[in-house]
């Protein structure tokens, strides 16, 4: 089984965590129609699948803020392996500070610009089962029906193990136990994959993955992905896991902003 990214359609590299029309290059009026149909097009012939991912990256957390007032030496050193400080607090599973929700509102309203022009909208949705993924899954996808992005039916998301960060045994990236996720993201919106476990199970203090470790996560994501028949998809995630996914599908790194949307064409062949 092989992954390649199809380029073309969005600029490269993106400019930015909102680029207008999230990076598509086309700007005619019936630019996005333009685009299902090719997309359609790819699907129609043999040998290869084409999915249409939207990766969005987490709006700013307070473990962020915590490296930006520490600095990149003394975070990863020290602060990191802390709970929080005197000011604020960002582990375990840090949540999104007021900064973050912003982000996660910005790309609401950026999906809502481009629903009049015929913006193809995820038909499945994913994300990591952090807290910072969560919220800002539900600020940007499962909000009131008079700010949705996705009609009510479409208004769910899939939880799994594979999308969270990259563990380096920071705090701020061992997950909260399931109960209460369930508890804080009740179904029918949130599903919770028998992977996400009753304790976390995959963070540990004193571990640090490897970039093979997190890119065989990802493929499992894809994996997952295209055994399904929906097209467009989102995957809410981590900049960590983000280029994981790019690395098995031959893109280069990017370190896509908080609360930022990435979209790909992504081929898969076997």
């Amino acid at each position: 089984m092989a992954y390649s990214c199809v380029s073309g359609f969005f600029s490269d590299p993106q400019i930015g965590p909102l680029p207008p029309r999230f990076g598509l290059i086309d700007i005619t009026p019936e630019r996005w129609q333009k685009f299902e149909h090719a997309i359609a097009k790819l699907n129609s012939g043999e040998g290869a699948k084409y999915k249409v991912i939207y990766l969005g990256r987490h709006g700013q957390g307070f473990h962020n803020l915590g490296k930006l007032k520490y600095g990149a030496e003394a975070w990863d050193t020290h602060w990191s392996y802390k709970d929080g400080d005197d000011e604020m607090t960002w582990g375990p599973d840090a949540l999104l500070n007021e900064t973050g929700r912003h982000q996660a509102i910005a790309a609401r309203e950026a999906w809502r610009a481009e629903v009049p022009h015929g913006i193809p909208l995820p038909e499945r949705c994913y994300s990591s089962p952090l807290r910072r993924a969560l919220e800002t899954w539900e600020i940007t996808f499962g909000g009131p029906d008079e700010e949705a992005v996705l009609s009510e039916e479409k208004r769910k998301v899939l939880v799994l193990e594979n999308i969270r960060e990259e563990c380096r045994g920071h705090s701020c990236d061992k997950r909260s136990s399931r109960t209460d996720l369930l508890a804080a993201y009740p179904s029918p919106a949130y599903t919770f994959d028998p992977s996400v476990t009753e304790d976390d199970e995959y963070w540990r203090r004193d571990w640090v993955e490897t970039d093979e470790d997190i890119q065989r996560r990802a493929r499992y994501v894809l994996d997952a992905i295209f055994q399904e028949d929906d097209t467009y998809i989102s995957i809410t995630s981590h900049g960590g896991f983000i280029n994981g996914l790019l690395s098995v599908i031959g893109r280069p790194s990017y370190s896509l902003p908080t609360g930022g949307v990435l979209p790909l064409v992504v081929k898969y062949t076997s």
